[in-house]
């Protein structure tokens, strides 16, 4: 069997795509094996990411859902829920520090701030400014 021409152009394409994919599959696994190593205390960051929502479930009513809702849906649909738990772990870590009896708008915000990364802010903040939530009080987070 001789590979010359089309073929040969069409077998490495598909071995350059899923060398690709699976480099790119690689590096997202290996971002989650990290995540979910143990730290010093025992636990990892998926753990106390879903120790804070257990204890603050009872803290989100519909209205801070919706809140949540709202503002990650600028992130890709493949990573909202991931993104969403995230964030709303880092919520509930703020709203048991400050021990909070509900969780508010104010505390969404600031929790989100702090839980996304700085090369993402520009997003959030487009997206309070579509929402008409004024960010100066929050703006101090964003630093």
């Amino acid at each position: 069997m001789d590979l010359e021409g089309w073929f040969l152009w069409f077998i490495l394409f598909w071995v350059v795509v899923l060398v690709v994919l699976m480099g790119i599959g690689g590096f997202f696994m290996f971002r989650k094996f990290l995540k979910s190593l143990p730290k010093s205390d025992g636990k990892s960051d998926l753990d106390w990411q879903n120790i804070y929502l257990d204890k603050t479930i009872h803290l989100w009513g519909e209205d801070a859902k919706s809140l949540l809702g709202e503002l990650v849906s600028p992130v890709p649909e493949l990573f909202r829920q991931v993104a969403k738990e995230k964030i709303a772990g880092k919520i509930g870590e703020i709203a048991l520090e400050e021990h909070a009896t509900a969780i508010d708008n104010d505390l969404i915000i600031r929790g989100y701030i702090q839980a996304t990364p700085k090369r993402d802010h520009k997003f959030l903040r487009k997206k309070l400014e579509q929402m008409q939530i004024d960010v100066t009080p929050y703006e101090h987070l964003f630093d």
